[in-house]
């Protein structure tokens, strides 16, 4: 088994193409300064042995140790002992909706994203039960296969958005359905959280949760919106340009249909909360999940993990002294290469 103890380090791995960048626009202004005192190609020559190809290598010998100290904070760590654990709960599969309609911010800071943080805070409280996340627009797909490491569970909720889906819509059937068969064998208790505005664009939803209630899976439903209905915003990047609008040019509203995914919870034998500014009713929900009679649940995980960052450590100073005999004079083989 192998992880890294501490990932949010790699977001130092933006500083590569930053400084790539800045090296770029460095070389393209001491040719334009250089040129200023003659042509280029006979002060080129006023120069023959140096080597443009030297200076792109000891910079990447740079970029190459920064990314291995870059992994080396990160702690990469090596199961060194495999275990039985015990454990009660149940399984959970989070089904969440990313449709575009998720972005309307009737509620703070807008409906997926509040969605988001009430998953993340969820997880925050599981004690042995097992979480799945699945997304869904026009289609669902499986975000986190259902596991009991709650830290791979907050960094991929972390990673969710409108983007994730290609195609838009809101099948609420086929997120169901992709839940029921991510259970697989496992008899343990079993409960499906649906997280949507309930628009759905299949219309089949309710034999889908009727499978479920056969298989013994409990579902539950969580409405994110006002029933009043807002209009849906547009994004150039992170900047909202205006609101989603129709053919005829009239602003698209989404509204909460509460009926449909009150009547997914009555068939699913679980129950129905609306999302407000103060609180999604996830932890609500997951109180009633709570009395389910959990099942005890036996994996092997590693106990006992050995640290590995000295090996980047090292490579990051190899490279560093390889950068140390690298000169940027030409040698035989290169100066037959037009330098930069």
């Amino acid at each position: 088994m192998f992880r890294f103890a501490h990932t949010y380090y790699f977001y130092l791995l933006a500083l590569i193409p930053v400084f790539s960048v800045i090296l770029v626009l460095f070389l393209l202004w001491k040719k334009r300064t250089m040129a200023k005192y003659g042509d280029w190609e006979v002060i080129r020559q006023m120069m023959p042995e140096y080597s443009g190809v030297k200076t792109i290598l000891k910079f990447t010998l740079v970029m190459l140790a920064m990314v291995s100290l870059i992994f080396a904070l990160a702690d990469p760590q090596t199961g060194s002992r495999l275990e039985k654990v015990k454990r009660k709960g149940i399984d959970l599969m989070i089904c969440l909706d990313v449709s575009n309609s998720m972005l309307a911010q009737d509620i703070k800071p807008d409906r997926l994203e509040r969605a988001k943080q009430a998953i993340s805070r969820l997880i925050d409280v599981l004690e042995g039960d097992r979480l799945g996340i699945i997304v869904f627009a026009g289609k669902a797909y499986t975000q986190l296969p259902i596991t009991t490491d709650y830290a791979a569970a907050k960094m991929f909720t972390s990673t969710i958005n409108t983007g994730i889906v290609p195609t838009q819509g809101t099948a609420i059937a086929d997120a169901i359905e992709l839940a029921m068969n991510s259970f697989g064998e496992s008899k343990h208790n079993k409960a499906i959280v649906i997280i949507t505005d309930g628009e759905d664009h299949q219309g089949n939803a309710m034999e889908a949760a009727d499978a479920a209630v056969k298989k013994g899976i409990a579902i539950y439903t969580i409405g994110m919106g006002l029933p009043e209905g807002v209009p849906i915003p547009e994004y150039n990047g992170t900047v909202m340009t205006g609101y989603k609008k129709d053919r005829e040019g009239q602003t698209i509203m989404t509204k909460l249909d509460e009926t449909l995914l009150q009547r997914l919870a009555s068939i699913g034998n679980g129950m129905y909360v609306r999302a407000t500014n103060s609180e999604t009713g996830l932890t609500r929900i997951f109180d009633d999940i709570n009395k389910i009679q959990k099942a005890e649940i036996e994996e092997k995980q590693f106990s006992d993990y050995e640290t590995r960052y000295q090996y980047f450590v090292g490579l990051a100073l190899l490279l560093l002294v390889l950068d140390l005999f690298v000169f940027e004079r030409k040698t035989r083989w290169l100066k037959k290469i037009k330098p930069f």
